[in-house]
């Protein structure tokens, strides 16, 4: 698992570390890592030369006692100062061993034509800008530096890239993009997050002998490694119904599709038996598509509700009438739930509060509706003079939205994207982040398939939390092995699950894929 820890907590960690080395040593470790990797980019790219983007206070002097390195390793070197003070607002002995070293430097205000062609003319760029203490976005003048980077040169965050929120919360336009980031010591949370990963680039993180045991972590993402200890195998003792009984309620007469995704896929995924309750067509499709499916209400574990449900059509008819009959009666139950699509419907209020184990699935456009619904409801937090939320919002600033649909509802929120976010209602709890997908599953039904391979790792026994983003995980991997890098259809998807599965609970396997 790859843990990412607060920004206050990798100080603390760091000081502590400090206390108990000579002066410096914390930061020349991690000047000789970055310039390592540095070097390792150089030769991969058969470049020869470095420029070294040095803010003021710890971030650039690592960056400059790496270009120091570069330079005595035969790279050429400048070093472009962006301090306000120039030179006195550098790190000091780094300065002065970069020069040493033989490391041109340009003070950027002082000479700016000549900072932007160094810049311009770098075959690697480390940034060292600012550090994990700003603040999102960059001033004007190293908004141009970047600028003027070449397409082709390769771009080096130094522990963040310049212009990130550290803590990941919110984006900003001007911020780099980097083609790698090195960071010292274990990931911060902007480079697992929505709001920070695509800029950062390749994460290489760098062992400087920080220890963060004992530390909780603010996000977490899994890797192939964990599923084998994650994922619910049956023992010998184990029948039908102790693995699992998933009832899903799904489908309907305009979107009777999703009822077969989602049913196959957590038949796929290995539930001991579903148990589905739909409309005369979905019905009629599952009996054919999946013969091993159950028809009717019954004893389960975890219910899945909502994929293709249409409450205002289901209200039209009385089959439709008898489906959302059931879908309530198991909303105002104790057995664990997943909620997806048509289901979220069904949540009007805060006296809709989970108290059961209550897993929600929605996109950025669900969650904006739901927040709306909710926040304007009477008795509820900031109801008053509440103006809605959009999905731009959302997407601007997902993981702040899907905290507050959390803390609203009861409920873990899966908040579906290219970065899937997993967030539990215990403010205590870390943020799941999973990016295992391509790009090719943005694509119908593909949320069906994922809702019922969620239900029946509910019905495993699985809390919210790990059921989502071991779900995302296995979710994504299965798209990637079945598209081969190709368009991928959701059915397909699901039919790939129990390879992926026995490739992922397998990984010696020569053909186990890639973390």
């Amino acid at each position: 698992m790859i843990r990412a820890y607060a920004i206050e907590v990798v100080r603390s960690v760091e000081q502590a570390a400090m206390a108990d080395l000579p002066g410096g040593e914390l930061m020349q470790r991690a000047a000789r890592g970055l310039a390592e990797v540095a070097a390792a980019r150089l030769e991969e790219r058969d470049g020869r030369t470095v420029a070294a983007l040095v803010g003021a206070g710890n971030n650039g002097g690592d960056t400059l006692y790496a270009a120091g390195l570069l330079a005595e390793a035969g790279f050429a070197c400048v070093a472009v100062l962006l301090a306000s003070s120039g030179r006195e607002g550098t790190h000091g002995p780094a300065l002065a061993a970069a020069e040493s070293a033989g490391v041109a430097v340009i003070v950027a205000e002082g000479a700016p034509a000549d900072a932007e062609g160094a810049v311009a003319e770098a075959d690697v760029v480390l940034d060292g800008i600012v550090g994990i203490g700003a603040r999102p976005g960059l001033r004007p003048g190293a908004v141009r530096l970047v600028d003027a980077v070449d397409d082709d040169a390769w771009v080096i965050a130094v522990d963040i890239a310049s212009g990130l929120d550290p803590a990941g919360e919110v984006g900003d336009d001007d911020s780099v993009w980097a083609d790698e980031t090195v960071t010292f010591g274990a990931p911060k949370p902007c480079h697992l997050l929505p709001a920070g990963e695509a800029a950062s680039g390749r994460l290489t993180v760098v062992d400087i002998g920080l220890s963060f045991e004992g530390r909780a972590a603010v996000v977490e993402r899994l890797t192939h490694d964990d599923v084998a200890w994650m994922w619910p195998i049956p023992g010998p003792a184990d029948d039908k119904y102790s693995r699992g009984v998933l009832g899903v309620v799904a489908g309907g007469e305009s979107y009777s599709g999703a009822a077969v995704l989602s049913v196959t896929a957590a038949v796929e995924t290995g539930a001991g038996m579903i148990r589905y309750v739909g409309t005369p067509t979905p019905e009629a499709l599952v009996r054919t598509a999946v013969p091993e499916a159950v028809h009717g209400e019954g004893r389960v574990q975890a219910w899945l509700i909502g994929p293709g449900l249409s409450i205002e059509e289901a209200a039209g008819s009385v089959d439709g009438l008898e489906q959302l009959e059931v879908a309530r009666d198991a909303l105002a139950g104790d057995t664990p739930v997943v909620i997806d699509a048509g289901g979220l419907d069904l949540i009007t209020g805060p006296d809709d509060r989970r108290e059961t184990p209550t897993l929600l699935t929605p996109h950025a456009g669900e969650l904006a509706r739901l927040l709306s619904r909710l926040e304007a409801s009477p008795g509820s937090p900031g109801s008053a003079g509440s103006s809605g939320v959009s999905r731009a919002e959302v997407e601007a600033e997902p993981l702040g939205h899907a905290r507050r649909l959390a803390a609203l509802t009861g409920a873990t929120v899966l908040l579906k994207g290219a970065t899937t976010l997993v967030v539990s209602p215990d403010p205590g709890d870390p943020v799941r982040s999973q990016t295992d997908a391509p790009a090719w599953l943005a694509t119908a039904g593909a949320g069906d398939v994922l809702s019922g391979l969620l239900g029946m790792l509910m019905s495993a026994g699985l809390a919210p939390l790990d059921a989502g983003s071991l779900g995302a995980l296995v979710h994504g991997v299965s798209a990637d092995l079945v598209s081969g890098g190709g368009p991928v259809r959701a059915l397909a998807v699901a039919h790939g699950i129990p390879v992926t599965v026995r490739r992922l609970l397998r990984r010696d396997s020569r053909d186990t894929a890639a973390t």
